[in-house]
C-alpha cells in the first residue's frame, strides 16, 4: 500500500473510533472523574503543543518537509506526548460507561495509535541518526514506563 495512502487511513480510523467512542458513551460532564481525567488530558496536549509548534505539529505520521526533532517539554520523556493525551482523554470518555464494547474499541485505538506511531518512527529513523539517538533515552507513549 502507498505510504501516503496508508498515513491518511491510520488518521481517518483513529478519528472514526474517537467520533464512536464519543457517541457510545455518557457526556464527560456528567461524572466528575471522566471531566477531571479529560481535562488532564487536554491540559497535557496543549502543554506539548506549546513545545511542538503548530507549523512542526502533524496528525499524520507521515513527516513534514522542514520537521524539527523536539526534545524538550514533555518529548524530553516520550516520542509521542500527542497520542499519549489522546489515550488520556479517552480513558475519561470509556469511564463514564465502562462496558466490553468500550474496552475493545478503546483497545482499537491503542492499536491504530501504536501503528501511527510505529511509522512515525521508522520515517524519522530513516530521515535522522539523531532520531535513533533520542529513542534510546525516551520511551514511546508513557513516561518511564512505555
Amino acid at each position: 500500500m502507498n505510504s501516503l495512502l496508508h498515513s491518511k487511513l491510520l488518521v481517518l480510523i483513529q478519528f472514526m473510533i474517537i467520533i464512536l467512542l464519543l457517541l457510545i458513551n455518557d457526556s464527560i460532564f456528567n461524572h466528575y472523574l471522566s471531566l477531571l481525567i479529560c481535562a488532564c488530558g487536554f491540559s497535557f496536549g496543549l502543554y506539548t503543543l506549546y513545545y511542538n509548534r503548530l507549523g512542526n505539529f502533524n496528525i499524520s505520521p507521515e513527516i513534514k518537509k522542514n520537521s524539527k526533532l523536539i526534545k524538550s517539554g514533555a518529548y524530553k520523556y516520550i516520542r509521542h506526548p500527542m497520542y499519549f493525551s489522546v489515550l488520556i482523554i479517552m480513558a475519561g470518555v470509556i469511564l463514564t460507561k465502562i462496558s466490553f464494547v468500550n474496552i475493545f474499541i478503546y483497545i482499537l485505538l491503542i492499536i491504530v495509535l501504536y501503528l501511527k506511531a510505529n511509522k512515525e518512527e521508522n520515517l524519522w529513523s530513516l530521515k535522522s541518526n539523531e532520531y535513533k539517538e533520542y529513542k534510546i533515552h525516551t520511551k514511546m507513549f508513557i513516561p518511564f514506563i512505555l
